[in-house]
């Protein structure tokens, strides 16, 4: 997969947040965007390790983050603080919408 332009995202960030109302709407947007097109699981490297990334959830404070899992341990990181993995998973164009939509919010 190509890594998507400045103006794809913008693009998707427009398709992730129309109609939404106010910021808490616009996460929402986003997070269902995420759901549906972001495939799950995928590894990547975290703190120099390999971690597979679980699941994506939304948090009472109106952020999503990567669940992630090495071995027996299992932690949650903010999704615009992911690394991605050089082979991206498919809909990952979404976590970079995701990251550009947060930098200029």
């Amino acid at each position: 997969m190509a890594t998507p332009t400045g103006r794809d995202l913008d693009a998707l960030i427009e398709e992730a947040t129309v109609d939404c109302y106010d910021e808490a709407e616009q996460v929402a947007g986003f997070f269902a965007c995420l759901e549906d097109e972001l495939e799950l699981p995928f590894t990547t490297r975290l703190f120099g390790v390999d971690v597979l990334v679980e699941q994506i959830e939304l948090t009472e404070h109106d952020d999503i983050v990567a669940v992630c899992r090495r071995d027996n341990d299992k932690a949650a990181i903010r999704l615009v603080d992911l690394p991605l993995p050089t082979l991206l998973p498919i809909g990952a164009q979404w976590i970079a919408a995701w990251k550009k939509w947060q930098i200029g919010s």
